[in-house]
């Protein structure tokens, strides 16, 4: 396929197609931007659908130009929120930015990728700076937005920092001269504010705007997201990246062989001739592989047939030495559990429990408050289909 049909695979919205097309004929190298707010710790595969599109810029020989947004994480992007967001501090916008790198190079190239922080010249913007930036927005343009629209009409409160965000966004479009901006598809009226900032400001006809679809969760309902607790993150252990690409439907299975691993619908329908398990675990080790190298890949493959086909137990699973871990001669399961900082929180070991989801030596307990003592034996646990330890005692 050409450029353009690349520049255009899975993409929900693309403006300003003809403007880029003559960029290309005049052999430009595109500066493409993307901008992610380090809002939490950990990027996730929702991220990746939008990576991957920036990576497959690079691929075809142009900059990439990634924007750290530590200036406007500190006020909050309101697109498709139904409320104001909690403010984020400084600190947590700087320290929630460190680890962003790290994970963006596990899909990107380093070495073809500009990154700049945006309080880079935010932070120099005088007061009179910002109200002149500021006069470049109507509130009837804002109200445009639904989400906007949509809490002015329910009365629920809309900040005039939040009418800000855009066009903070979109002056960053400006500092960087972008020739395309990227996003997901909740994004598409911040790129256009940027778009529109670059025409006022005589750069041609302005950036060119892809958006891309919203990766659905784990649910297969919503999208993915933290807040949900619906996600794959870029950090996940191999064991769990695998055993939650395994939890997913099959459904949901095609969209991220197309999103994730970029299968073209010929590929997809010529995947589907398979049965959907095998197709699945095939993802399963596909995404492992691309984090972790094709070595751990193929080991949770063979980790996961061997516990789910064959009904065996793993041979790497944590251990704990009861002393250690307990201290008492006897504790109760839910204790247990909850010491070893395998799990979110007690009520969450306690709904596993209650549910019939959690094993000791093979044998279904539902009772959270059984007592375990210390006996010299060893105790295997296995909670929910993926996690198994030993408690040594």
């Amino acid at each position: 396929m050409d450029q353009l049909e690349t520049f255009a695979q899975n993409a929900e919205v693309f403006i300003g197609a003809e403007d880029l097309k003559k960029k290309l004929e005049k052999g430009k190298k595109l500066r493409v931007k993307l901008g992610v707010d380090p809002t939490r710790p950990d990027l996730t595969f929702g991220h990746m659908v939008v990576f991957n599109k920036l990576r497959q810029f690079q691929d075809l020989g142009h900059q990439a130009v990634l924007i750290i947004g530590d200036y406007t994480a500190c006020i909050g992007d309101p697109s498709g929120r139904s409320a104001l967001r909690p403010v984020l501090s400084r600190e947590e916008a700087l320290s929630n930015s460190e680890t962003y790198l790290e994970q963006a190079f596990k899909v990107l190239d380093k070495e073809r990728t500009e990154v700049h922080y945006n309080s880079e010249w935010f932070s120099k913007m005088s007061f009179a700076d910002a109200l002149d930036l500021a006069r470049k927005m109507t509130v009837a343009r804002m109200l445009e937005r639904d989400d906007f629209a949509k809490r002015y009409a329910e009365k629920t409160p809309v900040s005039i920092v939040e009418f800000l965000y855009p066009l903070v966004q979109g002056y960053d479009s400006i500092m960087v001269e972008s020739d395309v901006e990227l996003g997901g598809s909740d994004q598409l009226f911040n790129n256009l504010v940027g778009r529109d900032l670059q025409r006022e400001a005589g750069m041609e006809a302005g950036q060119a705007v892809i958006t891309m679809p919203l990766l659905v969760g784990l649910d297969g309902e919503r999208k993915m997201s933290k807040s949900y607790n619906n996600y794959i993150a870029f950090n996940d252990t191999p064991r769990d990246m695998f055993g939650k690409i395994m939890s997913i439907s099959d459904e949901t299975m095609w969209k991220y062989y197309r999103y994730l691993m970029l299968y073209t619908p010929a590929q997809i329908e010529r995947a589907k001739q398979e049965h959907p398990m095998r197709s699945k675990k095939n993802l399963a080790c596909l995404m492992v592989s691309r984090f972790y190298g094709i070595d751990a890949g193929k080991a949770e493959l063979e980790n996961f047939e061997k516990v789910f086909s064959n009904n065996e137990m793993p041979d790497d699973m944590p251990e704990f030495d009861w002393n250690a871990l307990v201290g008492t001669d006897e504790a109760t399961l839910l204790n247990v559990m909850g010491a070893t900082g395998l799990f979110p929180s007690k009520n969450e070991i306690r709904r596993l429990i209650e549910q019939g989801a959690v094993k000791m030596n093979s044998e279904r307990v539902s009772n959270p408050f059984i007592t375990l003592k210390r006996d010299g034996s060893s105790t295997v646990l296995q909670a929910g289909k993926r996690v198994f330890f030993r408690v040594k005692s």
